[in-house]
């Protein structure tokens, strides 16, 4: 009874608190002949019949009016209904100190007032971005619409575009000298100054930056794109617009020159400065590193892309600029040029400077972890580093890494059998290359990898075993494309032993010898290559494609087939596994407006084991649910397909993974305060078997039951983004369990309650 009634009390409280608020004035400090701005009631675009506007200048448009109005939602056009900010500012006092001070200047906000918002310049701003897009004869109006109390009020937009006028004739520069000639070429080849294109100042401004730069990579170094100016007539032809490029008249002697490569110096300073020099000639210029330090000389030449005697262009300039950061040596690198003023006034000596970093780095990182299994913990990570170990920037790090974990969601039976923890000690030898055939088709522009990686994990899982895993692995990263990231890895060797099991664990491996089978002591070896597609097009689309093909075994069988042996055979007297691996996930994103984003994924994989094993070792298998997955459900809580564990086994999840994958997801992410993001989603996926297990009834992935598998949960989040870090929580509501429920109906879940899922991770889920 007592209970009850404080339950009741803090009810009543609230309730009492939130009329009082509801109660308080907005508008009790406003002055007199101020009125509060409640934002935009209308925004109406007309344009001519037939004729449509431009998406660019209807959202410039748009942002012209874009200002938030107090407790704004989804600005400028919608309020949520707890003004605090305004209830604060004119209902509370604002004491010099003490708690209450502290409250009120975190909560207060200050009116924003329509003099603020400033409608009539904000008129004009639109008349003039009209203009700048070719509708000279459009105009832009506004009204203001009060509310039901008269220091409210909301303002409505009226546009009226008028007429697009066009390109007409235009005249480029008489060819009266080779750098009119250049520029008349390099206008020529682009697609803007083309008749009929729509009349746009932004675009004019593009071009003439795409020509300058075009020129100075041609020699005239020194020109700028305000040297080219456009003279505009719209008095020749209706709607049209007549443009006369000519070079300006203040144009600096030096911009109209052409110039070519003269000596070429690249000084390399050492971290702590001092040294002796040492002048060291070569083909690409005169090298002058102070010594002691540690640099294969050849490097250098190699990044640097001028050539005396060369016409000299900009873009040797930063492409030597990011060939020399890109080996991760130099703190400090500077490129600066200078008319040769003693042997050739047409020539630019170029002096590079580069400072070494400090090779050695030592670093202790306390961390959160994430893992697409929804195992989330602290960490310590311990780390060192050497940027330069022989003198060619190849990176050795040696890391020692520590992790306490548990597992977000809903969970059966007592969620800390789940915990775990784990320790890792990592060792990788990076080049800054491929040591790799010469045909194999790479981008000098961006840096390319040869990665040597020797790795043990030591995972202790209570209540089930401790696990030690080896792998060491020699792969390439390379870019073939600006989009395009290949990874191909020639060999991996993973090592798995189980060290201990307890009794439950092993009664699991028992009842099912498919799971045991997965978790033998086994050899993995492997080749895998895996491609990346990353794009973005213009500001609203971008695409991510991640395809992954792996092997297992193939060519230790092929080896042991030869030789003779015809039983199963052994790496070290330890059996190897063998299976072909293959995943593709495509992720697209577009901006619907600001920072309102929406994202969608598909996943697929499969793996298939033969030969050598009977079955995909259990850590290569596919499993869904959690924090990345569908987040609805805990991890590897469903599947695989109809199949499902049994509930008073809190250890059925090691039975739930499979060897084939299908996922989709879409969520809508938009901005709310600050740092303060949302997210709406909808996810669908499972997993199935390819083989057929009596012990998992119903898992084995059949076209006729595909659909009906397939779990489905929606859900809303929370995402803190600082940029450099992003806290995650969602929270997942289940609308169909791919098992029976005992529930008809495609809505099958038990309760709305036990439907609940929510996980706290780190970073965006894709």
């Amino acid at each position: 009874m007592i209970a009850l009634n404080s339950k009741i009390f803090k009810i009543l409280t609230l309730w009492v608190f939130v009329m009082m608020l509801v109660g308080c004035s907005t508008t009790k400090r406003i002055a007199e002949g101020e009125t509060l701005y409640t934002g935009v009631k209308k925004m109406e675009i007309n344009s001519v019949e037939g004729e449509r506007i431009p998406t660019d200048v209807e959202d410039k448009v748009k942002e012209a009016v874009n200002v938030a109005a107090n407790n704004s939602l989804f600005s400028p056009y919608v309020r949520h209904p707890f003004p605090i900010g305004l209830w604060v500012y004119n209902n509370w006092s604002n004491p010099p100190s003490g708690l209450k001070h502290w409250l009120y200047e975190k909560l207060v906000e200050e009116p924003v007032l329509i003099s603020d918002v400033r409608p009539e310049v904000r008129t004009q701003m639109i008349d003039q971005i009209l203009d700048n897009n070719g509708y000279f004869s459009g105009n832009a109006s506004y009204s203001i619409v009060p509310g039901r109390n008269k220091k409210k009020a909301r303002i409505s937009y009226q546009v009226n575009t008028g007429p697009v006028y066009k390109l007409g004739a235009i005249e480029l520069l008489p060819d009266s000298s080779a750098l009119n000639h250049m520029i008349d070429s390099v206008a020529q080849k682009g697609t803007y100054l083309k008749r009929g294109n729509r009349y746009c100042t932004d675009s004019l401004a593009a071009e003439r930056i795409r020509i300058a730069n075009a020129v100075r990579n041609r020699g005239y170094y020194y020109f700028r794109p305000e040297y080219i100016e456009f003279l505009a007539d719209s008095t020749i032809t209706p709607r049209e617009i007549a443009l006369r490029m000519i070079v300006a008249s203040n144009t600096p002697k030096s911009g109209l020159k052409k110039y070519l490569t003269g000596d070429v110096t690249i000084n390399i300073y050492r971290n702590r400065g001092g040294g002796t020099p040492d002048t060291i000639p070569t083909s690409r210029g005169t090298i002058v590193l102070m010594q002691p330090s540690r640099l294969r000389t050849e490097l250098i030449p190699e990044c640097v892309t001028f050539r005396t005697g060369k016409v000299f262009s900009v873009r040797d300039m930063n492409r030597t600029q990011s060939y020399l950061a890109r080996m991760g040596i130099f703190n400090a690198i500077n490129i600066d040029v200078a008319p040769d003023s003693i042997s050739d006034t047409d020539r630019l000596n170029v002096n590079i400077s580069c400072t070494f970093d400090t090779p050695l780095e030592a670093s202790v990182e306390v961390n959160a972890t994430s893992k697409s299994n929804s195992y989330l913990g602290p960490g310590l990570t311990f780390g060192v580093t050497n940027r330069n170990l022989f003198g060619g920037g190849e990176q050795l790090n040696v890391s020692l890494t520590g992790a306490y974990e548990w597992q977000t969601g809903r969970n059966k039976g007592n969620s800390s059998l789940f915990n775990s923890y784990e320790l890792g000690l990592n060792a990788s030898l990076s080049f800054p290359r491929l040591i790799a055939p010469k045909f194999i088709p790479r981008r000098r522009r961006t840096l390319n990898w040869t990665r040597v990686n020797l790795n043990a994990d030591f995972l202790n899982r209570p209540h089930y075993f401790r696990m030690a895993q080896f792998n060491t692995s020699f792969s390439y990263d390379w870019r073939a494309t600006r989009h395009a990231t290949n990874t191909f890895t020639p060999l991996k060797l993973t090592y798995t032993k189980l060290l201990d099991t307890t009794l439950e664990f092993d009664s699991i491996m028992d009842a099912n010898q498919a799971i045991a089978q997965s978790f033998r002591d086994q050899f993995v070896p492997q080749i895998m290559y895996s491609y990346t597609y990353d794009r973005a097009f213009g500001k609203n689309h971008n695409i991510n494609w991640q395809f992954t093909l792996q092997e297992a075994g193939n060519v230790c069988w092929a080896l042991w087939s030869l030789a003779g042996d015809k039983d199963t055979k052994e790496l070290f007297n330890t059996p190897f596994s063998q299976f072909v691996k293959g995943s593709a996930q495509l992720v697209y994103s577009r901006r619907i407006g600001g920072s309102h984003w929406i994202v969608s994924r598909a996943a697929v994989g499969a793996a298939h084991a033969y030969g050598n094993s009977s079955q995909v070792p259990y850590s290569e298998q596919f499993y869904v649910g959690g924090a990345n997955s569908v987040r609805a459900f805990t991890v590897r809580s469903i599947g695989p397909g109809s199949y499902r564990a049994d509930e008073t086994n809190v250890q059925g999840y090691f039975d739930q993974t499979g060897t084939f994958k299908f996922e989709m997801n879409v969520e809508y992410r938009f901005p709310i305060y600050g740092p303060l993001h949302g997210a709406l989603f909808v996810d669908a996926g499972n997993v199935w078997l390819l083989k057929d297990d009596e012990q998992r009834p119903g898992g084995t992935l059949r076209a006729s039951s595909f659909l009906k598998d397939l779990a489905l949960g929606t859900g809303m989040g929370l995402r803190f983004d600082i940029g450099m870090l992003v806290v995650r929580g969602d929270l997942g509501i289940g609308i169909h369990a791919p098992y029976s429920t005992g529930y008809g109906g495609y809505y099958n879940m038990e309760s709305f309650k036990k439907s609940l899922a929510f996980h706290l991770a780190i970073g965006y889920p894709f």
